[in-house]
């Protein structure tokens, strides 16, 4: 196997047959920073949680999994955390469906209005459901670096005519997550996803899809607009970094502290949890 990168979760290698094996390490990131503390199993969480995704989204589109084997000569530690893929041409846009209002459309809303060129209805909340899903995409930014906002404009520049099928294929993968996790009790307030194209120029659904660092899930039964929200995903981590207790200023320009054992055992815990209540089955 051929090293080919590294990003902020994930290595990539090239297997002699051309194909690509995709391995998820237990790192997280937040505001930009891979944190030097790692969260037990999560590689394994989000790639158990994808692949169950990627079988009931295959309707709407392909995805990028070949095998969810481990290679003969892969080690022994990535069994359940590594995936054998096709390669694609990546979109350089990243595709982002947003159903409720938090986060930085929440910021971007408060200022002007309206979430990366779209208008929406005055007096939203933290956490308030949007009218329709909305396509919200921003640029891909290299590790270190912040996605910025754009417009559907701005994607119709960047890709072309490409750009009308990334809009209703996000918010079609939005709509199906958010349908089957409501059923389930989890509100996916949004999601992000990465697309490629195959060498035949259709759309692929790669890398995660609908896990707890690709979206943001709400408990359906604590949802309450007007504030922050409880959540099975990596929201409790920055909420953490942000807090008085960890003593890191986001401005200082240096990296955030290591998390604490009871954050690392709670974020874990919250994974889990996720994965459990959406697939129904037991995380082992």
């Amino acid at each position: 196997m051929k090293h080919l990168h590294s990003g902020k979760v994930r290595d990539l290698y090239e297997l002699p047959t051309g194909e690509l094996l995709m391995v998820a390490r237990d790192t997280i990131s937040a505001y930009d920073y891979v944190l030097d503390t790692p969260i037990p199993d999560k590689g394994r969480i989000l790639t158990q949680l994808s692949l169950w995704w990627f079988e009931r989204l295959a309707d709407l589109l392909p995805n990028h999994i070949v095998s969810a084997d481990l290679p003969p000569d892969a080690p022994a530690e990535w069994a359940g955390r590594a995936v054998v893929v096709r390669r694609l041409d990546m979109v350089p846009v990243e595709c982002v469906a947003r159903g409720y209002l938090t986060g930085s459309g929440l910021k971007e809303y408060t200022k002007t209005g309206s979430v990366c060129g779209v208008a929406l209805p005055a007096g939203l909340l933290d956490g308030s459901r949007l009218p329709e899903p909305i396509f919200t995409p921003t640029t891909k930014a290299a590790v270190g670096e912040h996605d910025e906002a754009m417009t559907f404009t701005q994607v119709e520049a960047t890709v072309g005519d490409l750009a009308p099928r990334l809009r209703d294929l996000t918010v079609a993968v939005y709509r199906r997550g958010a349908e089957m996790a409501r059923e389930r009790g989890i509100i996916v307030a949004d999601t992000k996803i990465e697309l490629g194209l195959d060498p035949s120029g259709e759309l692929v659904l790669g890398d995660e899809v609908l896990t707890p660092d690709s979206s943001r899930f709400w408990p359906a039964d604590a949802w309450e607009p007007g504030h922050a929200q409880p959540s099975f995903d990596k929201q409790f981590v920055r909420d953490w970094l942000t807090s008085p207790e960890s003593g890191w200023d986001q401005a200082s320009g240096e990296a955030p502290p290591p998390l604490p054992d009871e954050i690392v055992e709670q974020t874990r815990a919250r994974y889990v949890e996720a994965y459990e209540r959406i697939t129904a089955r037991t995380f082992t």
